[in-house]
C-alpha cells in the first residue's frame, strides 16, 4: 500500500492552490503549465467575503518566453468554483499536451 505524504498546500484534484493576496496558483510549477487565479471582485455573503468576479489564465512555465508569450489562455468566471473547475480541465489539457 503507497503512503501518502501530507502537503503543506491545499489541494485540488491533486494539484497544489497556492494563494497571495488575491492571486491563486494552481497547478506544480515544475511542470510544463499552471493556471493564475486573480479575484478581481468580492462581494458578501452573511459576514464572510467570497469570491465574485475571478479571471483565470493558463500559463506556461517555459522561463525562456516572455510574459506575453507564456500566457495561453485566459478567461473569466463568476465564482471561485467555476474558475477552478475550468482551470483544471485547461491545465489537464495542456499537461497532456506536454
Amino acid at each position: 500500500m503507497a503512503q501518502k505524504t501530507k502537503s503543506p498546500f491545499l489541494m485540488y484534484k491533486g494539484k497544489p492552490l497556492v494563494r497571495s493576496g488575491n492571486t491563486i496558483y494552481y497547478g506544480f510549477m515544475d511542470q510544463s503549465h499552471v493556471v493564475m487565479l486573480t479575484i478581481l471582485s468580492t462581494k458578501k455573503v452573511n459576514d464572510t467575503e467570497i469570491a465574485d468576479k475571478v479571471r483565470i489564465q493558463l500559463i506556461a512555465t517555459d522561463i525562456t518566453l516572455n510574459p506575453i508569450e507564456a500566457m495561453v489562455k485566459t478567461s473569466e468566471k463568476n465564482g471561485l468554483f467555476e474558475a477552478l473547475d475550468l482551470a483544471s480541465i485547461w491545465l489537464e489539457r495542456a499537461l497532456k499536451k506536454a
